[in-house]
């Protein structure tokens, strides 16, 4: 099954690419300034952060003397969470809102999901791209363990597509669940070290945090880019079997329920 997903998606690469080009520009095809927003947007945000947290509320991170390290804690947490963030929400209403062309065009359907992936990674590339001149410029770039962002990178996306796909499918059939995963991501995101850290946690609430496979991941990225630390790889491997879980399991969903899925819609 798989091997004939990916011949279909390698078939219809320039439908997937056109698709991921024309939602870019369609997001700011009336701005007099165009896709300069798409900079101007993440720009004001790491600078807000900046100046609220490290000049007016002097807000330090424990452990570190650095001015900026809160804000680049709190920047690193947030801008990948919005990435895992986008895909899952993204990808539970992907069969929704394509209803008309799934009804309507020829092409594998599983094409859907890989273009909000994409779009999604486009988004971060640019916010995470100006993020990274921002850590140059201020002489807080991590050093080589940047290069360790890509795996956890590519290890959250995984587990975003799974949660997506499964949400997704189960979205078309049960209305309900697109709106339970709406505040579910909201309480995932609180209780998810991201604007704070997990040492002010009390004791008895820590361990909890097993249970959450985005606290390594977001922790990962935060170590990277906050202390230059490289990942604790065996402390992913869980999450890893989970992400390759729900990819499988969403997969066969997709398989025995694509046509009926359309018959829903």
């Amino acid at each position: 099954m798989m091997p004939l997903m990916l011949r279909g998606l390698w078939a219809y690469r320039g439908f997937v690419l056109g698709s991921v080009k024309r939602e870019f520009q369609s997001k700011y095809a009336n701005a007099i300034l165009g896709a300069l927003w798409s900079l101007l947007s993440p720009l004001a945000m790491i600078l807000v952060y900046t100046v609220i947290f490290a000049e007016v509320m002097r807000a330090r991170l424990p452990g570190s003397d650095s001015n900026l390290a809160y804000s680049v804690y709190l920047c690193a947490g947030i801008l990948t969470w919005g990435l895992f963030a986008e895909i899952v929400g993204r990808g539970q209403n992907v069969f929704i809102e394509q209803a008309n062309l799934l009804k309507k065009v020829s092409f594998p359907r599983i094409a859907l999901p890989v273009i909000a992936v994409l779009s999604a990674l486009v988004n971060f590339g640019i916010i995470f791209g100006l993020f990274t001149v921002f850590l140059l410029a201020s002489g807080n770039f991590p050093g080589l363990a940047y290069a360790a962002l890509l795996p956890v990178l590519l290890l959250m996306v995984l587990l975003a597509l799974g949660i997506g796909m499964v949400s997704g499918i189960l979205n078309v059939f049960f209305r309900d669940v697109g709106q339970f995963m709406t505040i579910a991501m909201q309480f995932w995101f609180w209780f998810t070290p991201i604007v704070y850290p997990a040492s002010i946690l009390p004791e008895h609430v820590r361990p909890l945090l097993a249970f959450n496979p985005m606290a390594p991941l977001i922790g990962a990225c935060q170590g990277i880019l906050v202390k230059n630390a490289w990942p604790d790889w065996g402390a992913l491997a869980p999450v890893l079997v989970l992400a390759l879980l729900l990819c499988v399991l969403g997969l066969r969903m997709f398989r025995k329920r694509a046509g009926e899925m359309v018959d829903e819609l």
